[in-house]
């Protein structure tokens, strides 16, 4: 034994093997690797009878509503239609002008989307960016304000349309839903602004850059995404309202979808037929809008997720 021998051992550090037994580790890992595999075929069999549960209503409404009144009486509302009858669509259609309906519902919805997502934006970039004072205050009035149910602000908004001319009108409505639409909006965008990175905005501004054209230039293209996602929301949230427009818009010719719909549900009592295609009519425009955006909601969702 050398002297270099005698003193790295004595400076070696002392070390111990801990690693566990080969079986042990093998018998926990498989243990893990089964429970994981047993709780997602759990989470899967749930989400998939969950979604067996939500379609279930709309696969009555379609093949009730392309079938002939009597075979439905024959055969019962389970059975597949043997052939496509449109003639019950084709007369609800035309006997509610449902053209009517359905383009009052789309400038309805579609107005009250871009203007409450233009409002929240506003709002949201005075009290996430602008720092206002009394901004916790502020939000804490916008929470309770999405929280108000409709019940207990119809009979103010019934007074003051019909006072400023705007009762049974359009245009009343519009504004009516896209300042409380826009109570929502302000609240999360407010959070996503509050946010914002301090040093692009102080850029901006030594570079001489207004108010207007940080909000313009870089506010808005940096959460167009969140702001598409609220457009998506307001519109089917709008699209699927019931009370307000039933209370403001007494008319037939001002209705919308889903007020037609609820009205001619007693109607169409004795014919189970005529109030499937009534339904069908009612939910495939907001159905196809959801698809046609489905992409741009999905990006806004997982772009926010990652911020």
């Amino acid at each position: 034994m050398t002297v270099d021998d005698l003193t790295h051992g004595a400076h070696a550090p002392a070390t111990k093997d801990v690693r566990p037994a080969p079986g042990v580790s093998l018998r926990t890992r498989g243990g893990a690797r089964s429970r994981r595999r047993v709780s997602g075929w759990v989470v899967l069999v749930v989400v998939g009878a969950a979604a067996l549960l939500m379609i279930f209503p709309f696969w009555i409404a379609v093949i009730n509503g392309f079938k002939p009144s009597a075979e439905y009486i024959q055969d019962g509302p389970m059975s597949l239609p043997s052939r496509l009858d449109l003639s019950t669509l084709v007369t609800f259609w035309r006997g509610v002008d449902f053209n009517g309906k359905l383009l009052n519902s789309v400038i309805i919805s579609g107005s009250v989307a871009l203007i409450a997502a233009l409002l929240s934006l506003l709002s949201a970039f005075a009290i996430g960016i602008g720092r206002i004072k009394g901004r916790v205050w502020i939000l804490a009035v916008f929470m309770v304000a999405f929280t108000i149910p409709q019940e207990a602000l119809v009979y103010p908004l019934f007074v003051l349309t019909r006072d400023l001319g705007l009762y049974d009108t359009l245009p009343g409505v519009i504004i009516i839903l896209a300042v409380l639409q826009s109570a929502f909006g302000t609240y999360m965008l407010s959070s996503v602004l509050g946010a914002f990175p301090r040093e692009v905005l102080e850029a901006a501004r030594i570079d001489g850059a207004s108010r207007r054209q940080i909000l313009g230039r870089i506010v808005f293209p940096l959460t167009r995404p969140t702001l598409s996602v609220l457009v998506t929301f307001f519109f089917i949230w709008t699209w699927n309202d019931f009370f307000l427009p039933l209370i403001l818009l007494p008319s037939a010719a001002n209705q919308t979808v889903s007020v037609s719909l609820g009205a001619l549900s007693g109607q169409y009592t004795s014919d189970p037929t005529a109030l499937a295609a009534a339904s069908l009519a009612g939910f495939l425009p907001a159905l196809v809008f959801f698809l046609v955006f489905q992409r741009t909601l999905m990006r806004g969702v997982n772009l926010g997720a990652v911020k």
